[in-house]
């Protein structure tokens, strides 16, 4: 079972969150941002609909209250599986859901045991494992099921030495050498990181459990390990315990990498999604981590969903990003570290969004950084060694052979923005051949024209004024030269904004084309609807385009 959308409204701090486009081999769904930036809120919806299927008798109007938003609204959340079942839970339309209730697992970053407590058997209380009764109310609450887990494995262990026919070995082998498996893959062989479990013998005779571990040529009680080393072995046994109960889960854990070096990290998050999870299981985890970060951008079966500097008071529509986007890093590094963790990368620095359609192309050896705008491309690339990649805007044929020519690692695009690469006959003539899909392209060409004359007297008129907004040739040690004046209220702006004005009074496609601000105009023609941008971005042609910008050092 998987999760392919989910949709919260109205609930903590989201007015009306989608995560969509998730594609159904997702294994591991991996949510980044800052603190406070409404990941784990998304495990609380999670919950919320674990309740609905458990019908907990805690769900009264004081649970209701804590997930409202806004307290006179109806708080909601809707689910798509990967099987088109939709499961919706609002608090005006409660009603139990019939499903399992092993259909969601999740546990709260507050769950780490720093010393065992327990002296005997039961002190946790008749548990239901199959319904999770000792799982915390809301994700803010402390996770008290290690000491659970510790009884429930030796439970298990200690029927099947009793009841089956199985050897000591073989039931060795069954439960505890994948802890030390995992505990070696993890942490490694080192003499002083290999950690390796020993024995664990339950709480009895008012004694704590005896849960000891060799690292080194040391025998080390639980107690007495690093809080990393407690993390991992707390989610092992976790899952140990519980892993038969739930095989047909969305397993949402927060915060696996607490207390862990970014190594680490990287091993735990493999270790867990590959060896750990059932293969039609889900896995849904916050982090920070560069270690996660990594290995989901490295799993072809993995998607990362950015959380990070948003405003969830008005409506947002989030998807996956893309594979070798490098600015899913900023979270772990932030973005002035970026360059020396790529420092054997050609790193090319390009507008805002658009780098989502440039990680789309694969290029080897080549990593796109956002940056905030044109002119922090064009600062970016004039005052250090780093290439950048900027619109073509309202600029003349002559005035791209100048720019090139003063800024050389600078390259500006053939055609006005990335959308008129994106929306160009050849490209979608492409696109849709590949997903069946009839396409005219000399039709396509005769309505842009047509679009391109009906709007045409909106463009031309404010040409000049648009082109001093662009930063080229501003040092000071040019002090008015021609070059200069291209970009402010001088007779060379005019001049070339005359020569553009030529280019859209044109119906020759290139020639009008390259000039064209696609991104805002002929946007109502048929060709453009229902078209994901990054799917557009996916093409050769458009690979190819950007290759051959690419190619040559200007």
């Amino acid at each position: 079972m998987r999760i392919t959308k989910i949709q919260v409204t109205n609930f903590k701090r989201f007015t009306d969150l989608l995560i969509d486009n998730i594609p159904s081999d997702s294994k591991l769904v991996l949510l980044i941002g800052s603190n406070g930036s409404g990941k784990s809120s998304i495990f609380d919806a999670f919950g919320f609909i674990d309740s609905a299927i458990k019908l907990d008798n805690s769900i009264n109007d004081s649970y209701w209250s804590y997930f409202k938003k806004q307290q006179d609204k109806a708080v909601s959340v809707n689910v798509t599986l990967d099987n088109n079942l939709e499961l919706i839970i609002s608090n005006d339309q409660f009603q139990k859901l019939e499903l399992s209730p092993t259909t969601f697992y999740g546990r709260t970053s507050f769950r780490q045991i720093p010393r065992l407590t327990r002296t005997s058997l039961g002190q946790g209380g008749n548990i239901d494992f199959q319904k999770d009764s000792d799982r915390p109310k809301f994700f803010i609450e402390r996770d008290n099921r290690f000491e659970n887990d510790i009884e429930k494995i030796t439970e298990i262990i200690l029927k099947e030495f009793f009841r089956s026919q199985q050897s000591n070995t073989q039931i060795r082998q069954k439960y505890i050498d994948p802890i030390n498996s995992a505990l070696q893959n993890i942490f490694g062989t080192g003499n002083g990181t290999k950690l390796e479990l020993l024995e664990i013998i339950p709480p009895l005779e008012g004694k704590m459990a005896q849960i000891n571990f060799r690292k080194g040529a040391s025998e080390i009680h639980y107690n007495y390990l690093s809080a990393g080393e407690k993390e991992v072995f707390n989610l092992i046994i976790n899952l140990l315990s519980r892993g038969t109960l739930y095989q047909d889960t969305i397993y949402y854990l927060d915060e696996m990498d607490l207390h862990l070096n970014t190594k680490i990290q990287y091993n735990l998050i493999k270790e867990i999604a590959e060896n750990w999870i059932p293969e039609n299981c889900q896995l849904w985890t916050a982090s920070h981590s560069l270690g996660f970060i990594e290995y989901a951008n490295q799993s072809d079966n993995a998607v990362i969903i950015d959380f990070d500097d948003l405003d969830f008071d008005y409506p947002r529509i989030l998807t996956p990003e893309p594979k070798n986007n490098s600015n899913v890093y900023e979270i772990a590094v932030g973005r002035e570290f970026l360059p020396s963790l790529f420092q054997h990368m050609k790193i090319i620095f390009v507008e805002n969004r658009d780098r989502d359609y440039y990680a789309n192309l694969g290029i080897p050896s080549t990593v796109f950084v956002s940056e905030n705008n044109r002119n922090s491309v064009y600062h970016k690339t004039r005052t250090s060694n780093y290439r950048g990649i900027v619109d073509r805007d309202f600029l003349s044929d002559d005035d791209i052979v100048q720019i090139r020519k003063k800024y050389p690692k600078l390259h500006l695009l053939n055609y006005y923005s990335i959308e008129n690469y994106l929306y160009h006959p050849d490209n979608l003539s492409e696109y849709n051949s590949k997903v069946g899909k009839p396409f005219n392209k000399e039709e396509y060409i005769q309505q842009l024209t047509i679009s391109k004359n009906q709007q045409i007297n909106a463009i031309i008129p404010s040409l000049a004024l648009k082109r001093t907004e662009l930063p080229y040739f501003g040092e000071p040690e040019y002090n008015g030269s021609a070059l200069q004046n291209r970009f402010k209220n001088k007779g060379e702006n005019e001049a070339q904004s005359q020569i553009i004005s030529a280019y859209l009074s044109s119906d020759k496609f290139e020639t009008f084309y390259k000039s064209l601000p696609m991104k805002t105009y002929c946007t109502q023609l048929p060709q453009r609807q229902n078209i994901s941008k990054h799917d557009l971005a996916k093409t050769e042609w458009f690979k190819a385009s950007i290759q051959e910008l690419l190619k040559h050092e200007q």
